[in-house]
């Protein structure tokens, strides 16, 4: 039997994509994704943790990403942890990563609606053509409210 290797985060990019062409044509773009999480401490006061993830997305998905995102956008990500590690001096690294497969625009930097907020993407084979024009503005969201999925 096979295990399940599936993460699914929504969090807010911590810097602009970092977005190469490597290989032969292959595209990857690289983002760092901020997770938070609050609670009340036993002093009764609120307490928040932030959690940096490495994102990494391949092929048209990458070309997507690091074309419309920018630090401050709030994404709904999808896909694999994935360890990958090297040598560095004579010593070895690691880095785990979120490998995408799917990746959902939320929003704006300034949460500001606008009409490419509400723009997806996922990672297909052959890589279909994206036209962000046809998503229209994303609807208001109350963040009181339980998120639908």
């Amino acid at each position: 039997m096979s295990g399940v290797n599936k993460v699914i985060i929504v969090g807010r990019l911590g810097q602009d994509p970092e977005m190469k062409a490597v290989g032969q044509g292959a595209t990857v773009t690289r983002l760092n994704v901020a997770t938070s999480e609050n609670w009340m401490g036993k002093d009764g006061q609120k307490q928040e943790r932030t959690e940096w993830h490495r994102i990494v997305v391949w092929g048209k998905l990458a070309e997507i990403c690091g074309k419309y995102l920018a630090k401050g956008r709030q994404v709904y990500v999808e896909g694999r942890l994935q360890t990958r590690s090297w040598e560095d001096n004579g010593q070895k690294k690691y880095s785990t990563e979120i490998v995408a497969n799917t990746v959902q625009f939320l929003g704006t930097a300034n949460n500001e609606t606008s009409a490419n907020s509400g723009a997806s993407a996922n990672q297909t084979q052959g890589g279909a053509d994206f036209n962000f024009a046809d998503f229209g503005p994303e609807p208001a969201f109350n963040q009181s409210e339980d998120i639908p999925f």
